[in-house]
């Protein structure tokens, strides 16, 4: 069969697979706009309504309807993969590219500090945990025990820098010194985990596993990794440069997702994991000048959350199957080991440089929020072979319940008036009136009323004049 032939779908599955991308697309809008009206992030709505559609709930309650949308032939999972994986590598490109590249000199000490802490114990805890705890059960097809450690290490380690930026505009403390503190850090510290977590894919996408190929995976993702970072900026603005350059004449937007998928591809053919091609190229695109293609960016951005993002975390809600694949037990286990050694690593880092302990655990707790990044993760580590079913489910319901966390933590923190760091106990009095101030819900209907009457006195010129002379007697 010639490869004209093998372009073409039929009618019937042209409808099935638009039918399907509609449905994850209305699912993941609706419910993850009602998630952050409910105050939770938006990601959680978007994968609670791919779940809906998923074996939890339609494939259960309606199984022939539920393959009747997203199995109705054999190529259609794959034709969703395809956007499923767009969407992961969109996600990771403009998170490279919207990652702080500049930090204050005065917070570098406690930068380095809880990044060592944030990394080094939770990392080797995760490492060393198969060796007291049989993790067996939970490997995945390729039954790779170096891969899958290196993906609990990574899992106990891993921060959110979205979902706690995300927190932190909520709560009107994104400017303070603590969320500078905390977004460097947790900038840098995923920044490494990327790379562990390339040398981890790398390493299962070998059939014979050895002490030189081991060796060779890490040092081409070294490689990768520094050329990428020191040398690729220049070449790209060389080429932005070139007067025959006609890809960036045509169209500045395709330019820029040009070279996101040119390091997709080649990290692909060197065996370093695709996303953290994509996550890399983000970086370079992130050096480009903001004038020139800071309206491409955020083009790409757009469309990228509009339709790629949300159709990926959909389809992760989508795989999702909480009825068999479920262990309570393992779940809230593995959760009180995950938070507990991550917090323990802050923690002990932070009280060696001398931080009081409420500043100490409030960082811990940011550090603790694992969100996107733990997704993602869970994602390729079940995508690759690496881990089986329930530990897909239990990693990914731990990094939505670890920012739920985060989230509610920090707001009790700012509802008591206490500082988010010792340091910026002077600034407290500005942070807890209108910025730090959580509304509640009768607060907000007498606002609402309020506003109403005075629209209607501004509507109604007559009865204004009578509401002022009832207050004159």
């Amino acid at each position: 069969m010639s490869v004209v032939e093998t372009i073409t779908l039929s009618n019937v599955e042209l409808s099935r697979i638009f039918l399907a991308i509609v449905l994850l697309l209305f699912s993941a809008h609706f419910f993850g706009y009602l998630f952050h009206r409910l105050t939770f992030p938006r990601v959680v709505g978007e994968i609670f309504g791919g779940s809906l559609l998923g074996p939890t709930v339609l494939g259960y309650f309606f199984p022939q309807a539920h393959n009747w949308i997203f199995n109705a032939f054999e190529a259609e999972g794959k034709l969703i993969s395809i956007i499923y994986w767009f969407g992961l590598v969109l996600l990771m490109f403009i998170s490279g590219f919207e990652i702080q590249k500049s930090f204050d000199k005065k917070d570098q000490k406690i930068i380095i500090v809880t990044l060592l802490g944030s990394t080094i114990i939770p990392f080797l805890a995760g490492w060393f945990a198969p060796s007291f705890y049989d993790f067996s059960p939970y490997l995945g097809p390729k039954s790779n025990i170096l891969s899958l450690k290196i993906i609990i290490g990574i899992a106990l380690a891993i921060t959110s820098v979205p979902v706690i930026s995300k927190i932190f505009i909520d709560l009107g403390i994104i400017k303070t010194s603590f969320a500078k503190i905390v977004l460097a850090t947790a900038t840098l510290h995923d920044v490494i985990l990327w790379v562990a977590l390339a040398i981890a894919t790398g390493l299962v996408s070998t059939n014979v596993l050895s002490f030189s190929k081991i060796i060779l995976t890490v040092l081409l993702t070294i490689i990768f990794f520094v050329f990428t970072l020191l040398v690729m900026p220049k070449l790209i603005s060389f080429s932005n440069g070139l007067k025959y350059n006609f890809l960036i004449k045509s169209s500045r937007s395709g330019y820029i997702i040009f070279i996101c998928f040119l390091f997709s591809a080649v990290a692909s053919m060197l065996e370093v994991n695709i996303v953290f091609g994509a996550f890399l190229a983000g970086i370079v695109v992130g050096t480009m000048p903001q004038d020139q293609f800071g309206k491409a960016k955020e083009h790409i951005k757009n469309i990228s959350l509009a339709f790629f993002v949300p159709i990926y975390f959909a389809v992760i809600g989508l795989k999702l199957d909480l009825i068999y694949h479920f262990d309570l037990l393992f779940f809230l286990g593995f959760l009180l080991f995950a938070t507990t050694f991550q917090a323990m690593g802050t923690l002990i880092a932070l009280k060696l440089a001398k931080e009081d302990w409420l500043s100490s655990f409030n960082i811990a707790v940011a550090m603790n929020a694992r969100g996107g990044p733990g997704i993602v993760l869970a994602t390729i580590a079940f995508d690759l072979g690496i881990i089986n079913q329930t530990l897909f489910v239990t990693l990914v319901l731990i990094a939505l319940v670890t920012c739920l966390l985060a989230g509610r933590w920090f707001k009790y923190v700012l509802s008591k008036g206490w500082p988010l760091l010792s340091s910026e106990r002077h600034e407290l009095p500005a942070l807890t009136t209108q910025d730090r101030k959580v509304p509640s819900w009768p607060g907000l209907l007498e606002e609402r009323i309020q506003h109403r009457i005075q629209r209607l006195l501004r509507s109604r010129p007559s009865m204004a004049r009578t509401v002022n002379d009832e207050d004159a007697k």
